[in-house]
């Protein structure tokens, strides 16, 4: 054989030798990318799991129960040193409601811990002084609250006694001026964001057929024993106005609440997978060298 002939079969060979390796090259490639699919697939099934359980758990914790807070004496502000209870009027006692509030030296303590004393889904307060103004409210396990209620501690001689809750347009309201130490039947002075309404004899006044109009900060005045700290009333329209909500019909702030966490989910998975694609895509500057 020449060496001419060797030569040529040596280039052969080493022509095979490459072609050979660059399949093998394109055969693994191939097969990293198979099992790359196989292997995200397989995560975006997990994390659609994930997913659906995290999306049914939030359309869960839309349907718990609510309640509502009431307070006895019904009224909204107080003078020191009497007593008052405060209770979470629910349908439902395993939801776990407990009484909260905030003062302007504590913020969402809990009823028994340093003020108040728990009985279920009750709180008592034996003595109140000025220091427990503050707003208060009902709030379960799962997260859900009940309305608010401002309560106003005064150490001066005269409050106004006012509704707590919210009243319905169209119902009649009843306003009365009282003092700590003498008859509440006193001639007093009402008003209403800061103008004079009128003077009754009788230190009580009525508003007939409420409407939006009367929705203000009110206040009273019996002159030689002075003024009431000024509370807020609150005007609903009667056909927006419902009984306390329950698991059959979620109130409007808290399926809002609950579309805003699925979305929320929604956004996080698809973050979540588009990242992990990424990371197994292949660079596009990047080449095979065989």
């Amino acid at each position: 054989m020449s060496e001419k002939d060797d030569e040529g079969n040596i280039c052969a060979v080493s022509a095979l030798s490459r072609g050979n390796t660059a399949g093998s090259e394109k055969l693994k490639s191939f097969t990293h990318y198979i099992n790359t699919a196989a292997q995200w697939t397989h995560e975006f099934t997990v994390l659609t799991e994930c997913h659906f359980s995290l999306v049914l758990i939030s359309l869960l914790s839309c349907t718990t129960n609510q309640a509502r807070l009431t307070v006895s004496p019904s009224s909204s502000q107080f003078f020191k040193e009497v007593f008052v209870s405060l209770s979470c009027e629910e349908d439902d006692s395993s939801a776990g409601w407990t009484l909260r509030r905030n003062t302007s030296k504590q913020q969402r303590t809990q009823c028994g811990d340093v003020w108040g004393r728990g009985t279920g889904s009750s709180c008592n307060i034996s003595t109140l002084f000025t220091q427990d103004s503050g707003v208060y409210w009902c709030e379960s396990r799962e997260g859900p609250i009940s309305n608010m209620v401002n309560l106003t501690v005064t150490g001066g001689s005269v409050i106004l006694q006012s509704p707590v809750l919210p009243v319905m347009e169209g119902d009649d309201v009843t306003l009365l001026c009282k003092t700590k130490t003498t008859p509440s039947n006193l001639p007093a002075a009402f008003y209403k964001d800061g103008s004079l309404i009128r003077k009754q004899p009788t230190g009580h006044m009525t508003i007939q057929h409420v409407s939006r109009s009367d929705e203000g900060l009110y206040k009273c005045d019996i002159s030689g024993h002075g003024e009431s700290p000024s509370s807020w009333i609150t005007v609903t329209d009667k056909h927006t106005t419902t009984p306390p909500p329950t698991s059959s019909s979620p109130p409007v702030l808290s399926v809002l609440s609950c579309v805003g966490s699925v979305c929320f989910v929604v956004l996080l998975v698809l973050l979540v997978l588009l990242g992990r694609r990424c990371v197994h895509r292949k660079p596009e500057g990047e080449t095979q060298t065989y």
